[in-house]
């Protein structure tokens, strides 16, 4: 009830929509409109009631509550089915809490505030509140275990593309799948499933992207090799645009991928990437090897061309990029 009351005053939008009008509307009486109107100042609208004009809404709070993420959302699937939290430890736990329950495909989980979010290879990912997007996505796809890792090659190809169209900035992409501007990394994304040998169970992809943060924001030992889409542009960014813009990539590239197969995400995350054709040095858990970064196979690995003029295939590892050298 009170997402159709919101509904009906951005319709009415610039003009005023009077409680009678909503009453007849929604069949409600107008103690329960006013109790819903109440409600949504307390979220942090600004709704204006004048005596024999009714109520007008005049402001927006920058929150990702489901019914403004669905307001103007292109995506058709993403975003369909929406749980959302003001603060949650990981928004990847939560998704997969939610798949164990039967959540549908392309069902989104955002929070507002994310305080033990996972990175890779066991780092830890945190979003302040207000001022960065943390979402997980929860999917169902009929593949095999051993192309998950297409997904969240797929998803840099998403925000990557999101980030530029919306803020301006030269998002690009560093293998597998973090997303750099001006050499500094300003989302993470982190894909976790169940499985059986030949079978996916569901598929929880995680995305964390700096919108809004300032220099002062990030814990001292980041600030060298971290930045925002705030700071890159020079100006605030609408949270709720950006996610909007990354729900419609996601679909666009999703239902590339399961109509055409991974060779045309393969193509533009190629396109995208900063991280091929140059010296890199790459770190695993155990070891490390400095060469060329020469190509990515059809199956996401990355091959590092040594000094020796051998060919060293990797499947996961962390890339720093050697610049200069």
């Amino acid at each position: 009830m009170k997402e159709a009351i919101l509904r009906l005053l951005k319709e009415a939008r610039p003009d005023y929509l009077s409680g009678e009008e909503i009453c007849k509307s929604l069949d409600v009486s107008r103690t329960a409109v006013w109790k819903h109107i109440q409600a949504l100042r307390e979220e942090g609208y600004e709704i204006e009631a004048r005596p024999k004009a009714g109520y007008l809404l005049t402001g927006v709070p920058d929150r990702l509550f489901p019914e403004e993420i669905r307001h103007g959302l292109a995506a058709q699937l993403f975003g369909r089915e929406i749980f959302y939290r003001d603060s949650v430890p990981s928004t990847n736990d939560l998704a997969k809490e939610m798949a164990r329950r039967g959540a549908g495909e392309g069902a989104v989980v955002v929070a507002e505030e994310q305080t033990a979010g996972k990175g890779r290879l066991g780092r830890g990912w945190h979003t302040p509140r207000y001022k960065g997007l943390c979402f997980s996505l929860i999917l169902y796809p009929p593949v095999v275990p051993s192309e998950a890792a297409q997904v969240t090659m797929l998803a840099a190809v998403a925000v990557a593309s999101a980030i530029r169209d919306v803020a301006g900035v030269p998002a690009g992409i560093k293998w597998p799948n973090d997303i750099l501007v001006n050499s500094k990394k300003i989302c993470g994304i982190l894909t976790e499933l169940s499985a059986e040998m030949d079978k996916i169970n569901y598929l929880v992809t995680g995305i964390g992207i700096n919108v809004n943060q300032d220099l002062d924001d990030f814990p001292g030992e980041l600030r060298s090799v971290a930045t925002s889409v705030k700071i890159e542009a020079g100006r605030a960014m609408p949270r709720l645009k950006l996610l909007q813009a990354c729900l419609a990539e996601f679909e666009k590239w999703y239902a590339v991928w399961l109509g055409q197969g991974f060779s045309p995400v393969l193509a533009r995350w190629k396109e995208m990437s900063v991280s091929l054709h140059c010296p890199v040095r790459i770190s695993t858990l155990k070891e490390c090897w400095d060469g060329w970064a020469e190509d990515v196979d059809q199956d996401g690995a990355l091959l590092l061309r040594l000094s020796d003029g051998s060919l060293k295939r990797l499947v996961s590892g962390e890339v720093t990029l050697r610049l200069g050298t």
